[in-house]
């Protein structure tokens, strides 16, 4: 089984798209990309830009090789904004599988989720996943039911998980489970017990101030508890969390935890053998000229990795 992230946060970009490719299907998981319009009061760096632009086009190239598609939520970090049509040119004549829009999402999830089915529903097969399983040739992909956008009564509504297994390989895609913050994200992780983790990590950048440290400290127990009980050896652990320069600090009991377990927390950049590139997080230091960035350095890079892993498919 391939697994390819192609754009995450620790790219550079709000995202988590994700490419896996089996014996029997190729999967693309939330193929867009966005960036934070405000951060420390200051609008986007044109090196961000740079790498949205980059990004897309990655998710673009290589989301054209994918059979399935799948939509967590709709949040235009993980589905296409409705004017980017190059986007969405890869979702049309694929089987798309997608959270619903008419059970266990809030109104903006709705709204959005609308406007998606009406762009390509003349042009693809569209099926709700929420808590359904899927077969393609010895491929399973399984979904979880709606759970909480990170903390439960979220305001920002839920979105499912994503399970794919092919013989003794398994991924389990937690996309904005924040930690797994929700119970029930946890359980469907422990039942699942893949043997790579891709999770959302909690946005502990708001913590004090939009969410709240109890919040927060159960979610970090809930994450441990996932560490402990599953097979995993590699946890990815990116989106949100990383959009916090002192992330490690706040978490490091987790950190330890995985290492005393002989397992490995990684960003998605680290899991590609990569520097982190942290450009939201760093957004201050670019514009005041304290950070210097090669963005189209590191893509070049990024892109030779990944011309690498698909040759070996």
């Amino acid at each position: 089984m391939l697994i390819l992230p192609l754009a995450f946060d620790s790219f550079g970009v709000r995202s988590m798209a994700t490419f896996v490719k089996t014996k029997d299907v190729s999967i693309l998981i939330d193929g867009a990309a966005a960036l934070g319009p405000r951060r420390y009061g200051l609008p986007p760096t044109k090196e961000e830009f740079e790498a949205l632009e980059i990004c897309k086009k990655n998710i673009i190239e290589i989301g054209r090789l994918a059979d399935v598609l799948i939509v967590t939520h709709y949040h235009y970090d993980h589905h296409p904004y409705p004017w980017d049509e190059d986007l969405y040119s890869i979702y049309k004549g694929k089987t798309i599988l997608t959270k619903n829009i008419n059970e266990e999402i809030n109104q903006s999830g709705k709204t959005r989720g609308k406007i998606f089915e009406n762009k390509i529903k003349r042009y693809s097969k569209i099926e709700y996943a929420d808590g359904k399983s899927f077969e393609f040739g010895n491929t399973y992909i399984s979904f979880s039911k709606a759970v909480w956008h990170g903390d439960v009564g979220s305001k920002v509504g839920k979105v499912i998980m994503v399970y794919i297994e092919e013989g003794k390989e398994s991924i389990l895609f937690g996309s904005d489970a924040q930690s797994l913050a929700d119970d029930e994200a946890l359980k469907f992780v422990k039942e699942k017990n893949p043997k790579l983790l891709v999770v959302d990590g909690y946005p502990t950048i708001f913590v004090g101030w939009k969410m709240q440290e109890k919040n927060f400290l159960e979610a970090k127990e809930n994450l441990k508890e996932a560490i402990k009980h599953i097979d995993a050896k590699n946890i990815i652990l990116d989106h949100h969390i990383v959009r916090d320069l002192n992330y490690r600090e706040k978490i490091v009991d987790v950190f330890e935890l995985a290492e005393e377990l002989k397992k490995e927390i990684l960003t998605a950049a680290e899991f590609l053998k990569l520097d982190n590139l942290f450009l939201e997080a760093w957004r201050r230091e670019i514009k005041t000229d304290k950070r210097s960035v090669d963005v189209e350095g590191y893509f070049r890079k990024l892109k030779e990795k990944m011309r690498k892993e698909l040759e070996n498919i």
